[in-house]
């Protein structure tokens, strides 16, 4: 006797994958992963002992709902410092985690009926959580040659009296395609004179490449600000995935009240020892070990993005941001999870089907593991592709 609303959740197309994968190692199969979506670095010191800190001083007890008034004032003084967003305390809530930012986000404005825009590639919750709030996906298609990012026009296109709210990822899971400040500000103009929500997933800010700089949604114009509600967390640029720390800022209150309200009535506060913890996490204290992962995931991008171009039949467009390559297999076999499952079972290497991204006929290649294990991966990979196609 299960709900209507549970049973329109799709279950993970990459769970057949991470299932065989289990099933092989425990058979003694010599299995690579790069499915990972969290970083293979610990937590900087800095954090940790704050954490040990707040245990041993008894910081154990429930908190306010959206957090302690010191972790809402670090939240505002880091959107203020790197973003250039002006929020007052009761315009931010802490949760357990980005994904129950989101899930709180559309609980509380999505309604049976509504429309929303998901650009694809897409992160696989995005439109399951959609669907659980009642609304309806329209998925806009990225390829190699757009960049994997939307157009103004596309935007325009999808629109209907119906869209409720646009979802922006910016830096890409899966992609790792970053929007400047300029196509930005062109998809902005389109939104203007809507009512037309952004959700905007800001999670690997830091993780930035090259040239590139990030740009948050909100600034963009006054406008924008208004429209949009910014998502963000800890868990990949500061190696804190366990942790379960994310935070959304909204320039709406009333939103922002009714987020809360959803929180305390499901979760409550998110962990006590995890606030202090993120504190320093948003203060700077971290941001040297934050800058040495990054140089590290630079380094293993630059790497891969090149042996995988090296490979006849395979391509990647070197990833802006986040720690993922999203390569190109159509030439060797369009079926996303046809070549994943027979990548896995013939040469032991576990990577995530497109197809659970909206986007089949490509594979998510995760670099957040060491150079060597990279190296010998994408070996196996080659290898594999070269006997796919006799």
């Amino acid at each position: 006797m299960l709900s209507d609303r549970i049973q329109v959740l799709s279950e993970s197309l990459t769970m057949a994958i991470t299932a065989l994968a289990q099933q092989l190692k425990r058979e003694g199969k010599d299995i690579l992963g790069f499915s990972a979506g969290e970083p293979d670095f610990d937590t900087p010191q800095v954090i940790k002992d704050a954490a040990i800190r707040a245990i041993e001083e008894g910081f154990t007890k429930y908190t306010p709902v959206d957090g302690i008034p010191e972790l809402k004032e670090a939240i505002v003084e880091k959107l203020r410092r790197d973003n250039g967003l002006v929020y007052g305390s009761d315009q931010v809530i802490a949760s357990n985690g980005a994904k129950q930012s989101l899930f709180n986000l559309f609980q509380a404005t999505i309604n049976p009926g509504d429309e929303v825009i998901v650009p694809a590639p897409y992160w696989v919750t995005y439109p399951e959580l959609v669907k659980y709030s009642g609304g309806t996906p329209v998925v806009i298609e990225t390829d190699d040659a757009s960049g994997f990012k939307i157009t103004p026009e596309q935007l325009e296109a999808a629109i209907t009296p119906k869209t409720r709210m646009l979802i922006l990822t910016s830096p890409s899971n899966p992609t790792g395609a970053v929007y400047t400040k300029e196509e930005l500000t062109a998809l902005a103009k389109v939104l203007e004179g809507s009512d037309i929500l952004v959700a905007s997933d800001e999670m690997y800010e830091k993780l930035v490449y090259g040239d590139t700089s990030f740009t948050a949604a909100a600034s963009v114009s006054e406008d924008m600000f208004e429209r949009t509600v910014t998502i963000n967390g800890l868990s990949k640029s500061v190696a804190m995935t366990g942790w379960r720390f994310g935070y959304c800022a909204a320039a709406d209150r009333d939103l922002v009240k009714a987020m809360k309200k959803l929180q305390s009535q499901s979760t409550s506060n998110i962990n006590s020892i995890t606030q202090i913890a993120a504190i320093k996490g948003l203060d700077g204290s971290a941001d040297n070990d934050i800058e040495m992962m990054r140089q590290a995931f630079e380094s293993r991008c630059e790497e891969a993005s090149r042996l995988f171009n090296e490979i006849e039949g395979l391509s990647v467009i070197k990833p802006q941001g986040a720690f993922y390559l999203f390569v190109n297999h159509k030439a060797v076999e369009p079926d996303s999870m046809a070549f994943a499952k027979a990548l896995l079972e013939r040469a032991g290497v576990a990577v995530v089907p497109g197809a659970g991204f909206g986007s089949d006929g490509y594979f998510r290649f995760s670099f957040a593991t060491d150079i060597d294990t990279i190296r010998t991966g994408i070996e196996r990979i080659g290898a594999f592709v070269r006997s796919y196609r006799e």
